[in-house]
């Protein structure tokens, strides 16, 4: 048996409404789509997020406390 192109089974969902139609029966449900998933689950990415992210985060988190501390005494400067 050779598999359907979707031209075909288009053409076929068609004829196959039209002769129902004729013979008053009703109309044909299509099949549900699939829902896709990914091959990754959420926790993975998670930590894959964390890994890549958190050491950008925690060295922001370190430079804060010199960025204001230079600020601070910039603005000490520009006041004396």
């Amino acid at each position: 048996m050779v598999a359907q192109t979707p031209q075909q089974r288009k053409a076929n969902e068609r004829f196959a409404k039209q002769e129902s139609a004729k013979r008053g029966k009703g109309k044909i449900l299509a099949k549900p789509k699939q829902t896709s998933r990914s091959p990754v689950s959420t926790g993975w990415l998670v930590i894959l997020a964390f890994v890549v992210c958190g050491g950008f985060f925690l060295e922001f988190l370190g430079i804060i406390p010199k960025l204001w501390s230079a600020i601070v005494a910039s603005f000490s400067r520009l006041m004396l």
